[in-house]
Parts: C-alpha cells; sequence; structure tokens
C-alpha cells in the first residue's frame, strides 16, 4: 500500500477504484468516465495515461493524460504532482481541459515550461438539464444520422471544429482520427442532424460522451446561411429528446462565455449553468 502522497500511472487492477472517484462527479466527468467505461485503463486502448494521486494510501484524485489533459477531482496538492510529472513527460496533448479552478491552477504551474498556449479559454460554463422544455418544440426534421450518411456529415463536422478550435481536425493526419471519431459516433447513434432537400447539413449536434448517469452534447452547429432563424433551439430540443429517452437522465454540455447566441439558445431549451471548464489549446 501506498502511505505517502505520490501519483503513479493507474494500471487495470486500479479500474474500480479510479470509477470511484469519476462516479463523485458524474456530469463534470462524463467524458472520461465514458472512455474508461469503454476501454479500461489499459493506455493503449484508453489513448493514453490515467494518472493517480495518492493521499493516505487512498486514490483521491485523477488525470487523464492523453490527447487532451484532464485534470479530475483534482485537490492542490495533486495539482501540484500532476504538473511535475507532466513537465517531465514533456508536452504531447493538443489541450488542457477541465474544470475551471483546477484547470487554471494546473496551467500556471505548466505555462513556464509548455507556454505560450494557442488560446486560452478560461470560463466556459457547465451546463445540464433533466427535462424537455415545455414551450419548444422539438425540431421534427432532426434525426440520427445514417451510417450511409458520412460524406453529408463529415463537411459540416470539420466546419463545425474549425470554427471552434480554429486549426482544421484535417491538419495532421489528414484527418483519418477525426473522420474515425465521426463514423464512430454515427455508427453508435449518437450523431444528430437536419438536412434540407438537397442533402445539405443545416443543424448538427452529437452526444459525444455517454454514461449511464450523464452524457454530454458537443459540436452543436447551424449552417451560417442558416443562422439568425431560429433553428438552434428547437434542434438541441430534438437531441434533447434523443439523449434523454435513449442514453442518460441527465445531459450536459460546455459552452464559450462569448458566445452568447449559444447559451441564450440552451436556456431557453431549459439547460442551466451549474459551473464552468476551462481549455487551453496549443
Amino acid at each position: 500500500m501506498l502511505t505517502q502522497t505520490t501519483t503513479r500511472v493507474l494500471e487495470p487492477s486500479d479500474l474500480d477504484a479510479a470509477l470511484a472517484v469519476l462516479d463523485r462527479e458524474p456530469v463534470a466527468n462524463a467524458f472520461v468516465t465514458a472512455r474508461v467505461q469503454v476501454a479500461g485503463l489499459d493506455p493503449w486502448r484508453l489513448g493514453g495515461e490515467m494518472w493517480g494521486w495518492y493521499e493516505d494510501g487512498m486514490l483521491a484524485s485523477l488525470c487523464y493524460a492523453g490527447a487532451n489533459l484532464v485534470p479530475i477531482c483534482a485537490t492542490p496538492r495533486a495539482i501540484r504532482g500532476f504538473a511535475d510529472r507532466a513537465r517531465r513527460a514533456g508536452r504531447r496533448c493538443s489541450s488542457i481541459v477541465g474544470p475551471a479552478e483546477s484547470t487554471a491552477q494546473l496551467w500556471r504551474l505548466l505555462e513556464p515550461s509548455w507556454g505560450p498556449a494557442r488560446e486560452v479559454r478560461a470560463q466556459q460554463p457547465l451546463m445540464v438539464t433533466d427535462r424537455l422544455p415545455d414551450d419548444i418544440v422539438p425540431d421534427p426534421y432532426v434525426r440520427r444520422v445514417r451510417k450511409d450518411e458520412m460524406e453529408k456529415i463529415m463537411p459540416a463536422c470539420v466546419a463545425m471544429f474549425t470554427e471552434e478550435v480554429g486549426v482544421s481536425p484535417l491538419a495532421g493526419d489528414g484527418g483519418l482520427l477525426y473522420q474515425a471519431r465521426v463514423a464512430e459516433l454515427v455508427g453508435s447513434g449518437r450523431s444528430f442532424a437536419r438536412l434540407d432537400r438537397d442533402g445539405k447539413v443545416v443543424f448538427k449536434a452529437e452526444i459525444g460522451a455517454a454514461t449511464s448517469q450523464a452524457c454530454q452534447i458537443q459540436g452543436v452547429w447551424v449552417a451560417p446561411e442558416y443562422r439568425g432563424r431560429g433553428l438552434a433551439a428547437p434542434g438541441m430540443a430534438a437531441v434533447l429528446r434523443y439523449a434523454l429517452a435513449d442514453i442518460a437522465p441527465v445531459a450536459s454540455l460546455y459552452v464559450n462565455d462569448f458566445n452568447t447566441a449559444a447559451r441564450a439558445a440552451y436556456r431557453r431549451v431549459g439547460f442551466r449553468e451549474v459551473g464552468a471548464f476551462m481549455s487551453v489549446l496549443f
């Protein structure tokens, strides 16, 4: 047994202890929890390492270190331990993302060696709801994307990602990983869209993470020429109907604080702010 404060890479045998930590904040941790439930803690399957912080022999905090660096239920002492390990390993991630307070502490410690960042989004409201709105009719044209519609949904996904993150997901490997992720969401029935008569996507969103307790909606996008027509709120209500009926009792999302139109649309559908995330983009 570990009797002092320390960090180490978790192993498959640590799965139950890791899930117990993740279960403390099921909404905020939905993304990582969903990955761990599918892949376990084997780094090859998980797509990264799971670091554990121990206090008095007990697993107290986690940090997912893959394409993203994600502090989980991290105490100030754990954050220092994770920062030390991250500095030694060198930056391999494309972003740091997580609850705003712990992510800000982690970035303060890493910025001298990892900085500068391409962009820091310090306040991204975390919003949740567990019910459908009473006053908004779900868009009847929003439906699950079929597997034979990949060529229709992919350009919209690329446009959304590029607009949101500031770089194209096709850079680097030509988009192979991104295309595989989109295909995974389509194949699992968690990609939704409204198409016009010509088969062009006018609204889309995905349920990017799903556990039995919570799911996370992501990739919400309205085609530029259709913006301002009131499609976002009914579209989100339609996705929310699927999410709450088929996936989990609570739906969440996080949004940039400067995206006032999106925040207003989400509030109209019934989402309320319960916290904040922070993203550091490289």
